[in-house]
């Protein structure tokens, strides 16, 4: 009987951890502006990088801490790693929705979308060949 009790304990513990991991990462700030930056679609962490100018080891760390809540999904492309947006199901889903809806006026969330349309992966930059697939084109460099 015990043992039932622990079990039934240690699932109700699991999933209120995963309810604050999913509310802490809405409350910080730099985490709600990468989640509406992948709210567009894929993108790549040197965007991120340039949209929050800021250095690779603060915006990794924001990512890790989304990918443990569950709210990003990666793809590797050789060197590069890609984020997109995962929304969690049922009512997760939808107070994530609200959240990105609700932060869509402020001022620098705009200013973070225009910046993004600004930039353009500089592998060079960094002692890499281009990206396969990708065109080089006459917008601002990292």
């Amino acid at each position: 009987m015990l043992v039932l009790v622990f079990r039934y304990v240690n699932a109700y513990m699991f999933a209120m951890r995963n309810l604050v991991l999913f509310y802490a990462a809405l409350a910080d700030g730099n985490r709600l502006r990468l989640l509406n930056l992948m709210a567009g679609g894929e993108i790549c962490v040197c965007h991120l990088q340039g949209v929050l100018q800021t250095n690779q080891p603060k915006i990794s760390r924001h990512l890790a801490y989304l990918r443990r809540a569950g709210l990003v999904e990666t793809r590797r492309d050789g060197k590069w790693t890609h984020y997109r947006l995962k929304k969690p199901g049922g009512k997760l889903g939808g107070i994530l929705s609200e959240s990105l809806i609700c932060v869509r006026n402020e001022p620098q969330i705009k200013r973070d979308l225009q910046r993004l349309k600004k930039i353009t992966c500089s592998p060079a930059r960094f002692g890499f060949s281009t990206p396969r697939g990708a065109k080089s084109q006459n917008k601002t460099r990292l």
